[in-house]
């Protein structure tokens, strides 16, 4: 495979345990090219039959990973968690080979910090990440919520009933409130994008974006905030 081919398809996945692994499974079935990499033969030999290529091989070698074309991806996935010192090596391993995107999982602020200085460009906290996730979804009225890195966040949320009718044209949302609705559900049917024509109705579900405060308020609220 070339660099070419691997950039636009292919991701290499490094420790295929529970959050690496399920990482590794869900590019494959979005269609893209998978090299696996775990020193554990029995993790290695249960993926052999879901991944197109899964090896065993030690990840803080790098000699060892280029041998096995890991210079020929422009992007890998560090699914190392609990071996701090395995997960380090192995993204410095990768920064050393030219891969240039790294998504590295964490399992504190300072092992991400020290991810992001030896050349990781993206660092997930998973349970840091979930445990807010769950207690915006426990404590308010959204159905879903993702916060981004950049102070912006997703979320879903049952409009209130004073929106059902109009169109988002005439609410005028993002002037109001600051709140952009990127698409409606309609029950039963897929997502629609939204457009300023797009009437609310009632059992839609909106998918909303915004600044976390805003969309953190729109949750506590239970509705759009009245101007």
């Amino acid at each position: 495979m070339g660099k070419k081919d691997a950039s636009a398809r292919g991701v290499v996945v490094i420790g295929l345990g529970r959050f690496g692994g399920q990482v590794a499974e869900s590019l494959t079935e979005l269609g893209h090219e998978v090299l696996g990499i775990d020193e554990n033969a029995e993790i290695v030999q249960k993926l052999a039959d879901v991944l197109t290529h899964v090896v065993e091989a030690d990840s803080t070698d790098e000699e060892a990973l280029r041998q096995i074309g890991v210079a020929e991806f422009n992007r890998a996935v560090v699914g190392i968690g609990t071996d701090i010192e395995a997960s380090v090596l192995t993204v410095l391993a990768l920064t050393e080979l030219g891969v240039e995107e790294i998504w590295a999982k964490a399992i504190s602020a300072k092992h991400a910090r020290i991810l992001e200085r030896v050349g990781a460009r993206h660092v997930v906290l998973p349970e840091a990440d979930m445990g807010a996730r769950v207690a915006h979804l426990v404590t308010g009225k959204l159905l879903d919520f993702i916060e981004l890195d950049d102070g912006y966040a997703i979320a879903k949320v049952c409009p209130p009933d004073e929106l059902v009718g109009s169109t988002l044209a005439q609410l005028g949302l993002r002037s109001r409130h600051g709140i952009t609705v990127v698409a409606v559900k309609r029950p039963g049917q897929e997502a629609e994008t939204a457009l300023p024509e797009t009437v609310i109705g009632s059992g839609d579900m909106l998918i909303v974006s915004g600044p976390t405060d805003k969309v953190e308020r729109l949750g506590q609220q239970g509705g759009f905030p009245r101007a």
